[in-house]
């Protein structure tokens, strides 16, 4: 079955988006450097193998291809979706959907494939986290403060187990990867 990951930046703070909506905080860091930092790694470049859908909301849409991207459509590789009540016409590889993301993402599950990218959007992330259905989170940790803005995790939700699959510096960021912790069967109880 195909795993639902959850790759995306935030502030030490907790948020993917200042106060306005905008992201160019994210490079703070990037590109500085220490002497005992780890080999330079491109976590998009090694996320991008093992994908091949992308799914994001309306406001992420909106922001790759009037701010981060308007020249080009960057996922262009993979079958993407954009969750959104608008009725939308584009050029892009882009499918608009209008329908629950857990239904999407269920139906999607069953279908041969690679894993499942959610890239963007705070209100789509919290409906599948309240429906449980993201398997790895992959967080970027940014070294900066922002103090307000869009939080990435907003609840409410039940709380969930996850365990740390790996850690790693990258530049001046952090890279953080968790699974969903499956609680172990009981002891002395088995599939007899």
């Amino acid at each position: 079955m195909r795993n639902v990951v959850l790759h995306i930046a935030m502030s030490l703070d907790g948020y993917i988006a200042d106060v306005n909506g905008g992201v160019d905080w994210l490079q703070i860091g990037a590109d500085e450097t220490s002497p005992d930092q780890e080999e330079e790694s491109d976590s998009y470049s090694e996320l991008s193998k093992t994908v091949d859908t992308v799914l994001m909301g309306w406001k992420t849409y909106e922001q790759v291809v009037t701010e981060l991207s308007p020249d080009e459509w960057v996922y262009g590789d993979f079958e993407s979706y954009v969750f959104t009540h608008r009725s939308c016409k584009t050029e892009l590889p882009v499918h608009f959907i209008d329908e629950d993301p857990a239904d999407v993402i269920r139906s999607l599950r069953e279908k041969e494939g690679k894993d499942i990218w959610i890239c963007g959007g705070a209100n789509l992330i919290a409906q599948l986290i309240r429906q449980d259905l993201i398997d790895r989170y992959v967080l970027t940790i940014i070294p900066v403060l922002l103090g307000q803005g869009i939080r990435l995790f907003e609840g409410p939700y039940t709380m969930q187990k996850l365990e740390l699959v790996s850690q790693r510096r990258l530049s001046q960021m952090a890279e953080l990867v968790y699974s969903r912790k499956r609680d172990a069967e009981p002891e002395g109880k088995s599939d007899r």
